[in-house]
């Protein structure tokens, strides 16, 4: 079981060298950080983009390509649909966003024709490595859907074990968060989220996890929350997930957690048939670097599973 990031980092290191598939890699920080996983053998980089920008970085930052695969495509639309193309064909184990717009990139991934569309709902799965925590907190999803339906939420749920399993996890702990632990008709999000308690005690969700909620943050990860409030539960103080009601909260909780918490963090959407990084630009250098190094242990799982 992966506790920490550098625990992530070491296994995609002793992993097999995943192809990853960049769409517009004509942006510095992505660049750099490709750069940097392509030597720590974290990944075999195959680049879509403007050629000419992507050399003129090279030669600006001193990075080495003259290993690598570039594909010249100019137009972001066919960058982007491109890429979807060579991970679609096999020629990508996964595939990352570089200098274009997410709504781009995404829909070229839901293609009906060329895409890496499922029966899953794309979702974002945030990890954070916090200091005073004992391992790896998951957060979702405060990315990319904005206010779940009860249904959206059994899916974003199964994508954030899929990447507790890649990662290692045996028994995988959820905590639904709400504002209170009871619930009350008049806020629909307790009672969505004592239905997937209810739901994953029928095995929906696999043996190796135990979701409660609704949960208040402090319950879900502090034991002595819970001790004080007299609250029982299976997963107080040792929740691995966590599930949030809307975009607002996920987003809020993961700002706090790397601004004022000091977390290391890394991130990825799942659904599709390969996991997609997409980095913000307001990242960290690490943070890229280590959702370079997510998407490639998943990658390896999907591989072979």
């Amino acid at each position: 079981m992966i506790k920490k990031l550098d625990e992530l980092l070491a296994a995609a290191k002793k992993g097999k060298t995943m192809n990853l598939v960049v769409a517009a890699a004509q942006d510095e920080d992505v660049l750099s950080a490709i750069c940097k996983a392509a030597e720590e053998n974290l990944v075999n980089p195959i680049l879509v983009g403007d050629k000419t920008e992507i050399e003129k970085i090279a030669e600006k930052d001193g990075l080495d390509l003259k290993n690598y695969v570039i594909h010249d495509v100019t137009d972001l639309t066919e960058a982007a649909k491109f890429s979807v193309k060579l991970v679609s064909e096999g020629k990508g184990d996964f595939l990352m966003k570089g200098l274009i717009d997410t709504s781009i990139l995404l829909k070229a991934a839901l293609d009906k024709e060329i895409g890496l569309r499922t029966d899953r709902l794309l979702s974002h799965v945030m990890i954070y490595d916090v200091p005073y925590y004992h391992k790896l907190i998951y957060l979702t999803d405060g990315g990319m859907n904005i206010e779940p339906s009860y249904e959206e939420k059994v899916k974003i749920t199964e994508n954030a074990i899929d990447v507790c399993r890649a990662l290692g996890n045996k028994e995988i702990k959820v905590a639904v968060i709400a504002a209170k632990e009871k619930v009350n008709e008049k806020m629909p999000t307790t009672v969505d989220a004592r239905k997937l308690q209810e739901l994953c005690r029928t095995g929906s969700f696999g043996n190796d996890v135990i979701v409660e909620g609704p949960l208040a943050l402090d319950l879900a990860i502090s034991k002595e929350a819970a001790e004080v409030k007299k609250f029982k539960s299976e997963i107080a103080g040792d929740t691995d997930i966590l599930i949030v009601p809307t975009i607002e909260v996920g987003n809020g909780i993961g700002k706090t957690l790397t601004y004022l918490a000091g977390a290391e963090s890394a991130g990825i959407i799942m659904g599709a048939k390969v996991p997609i990084v997409l980095v913000s630009r307001a990242d960290s250098y690490q943070a890229k670097l280590n959702s370079i190094a997510l998407g490639s242990v998943i990658a390896s799982y999907k591989d072979q599973k």
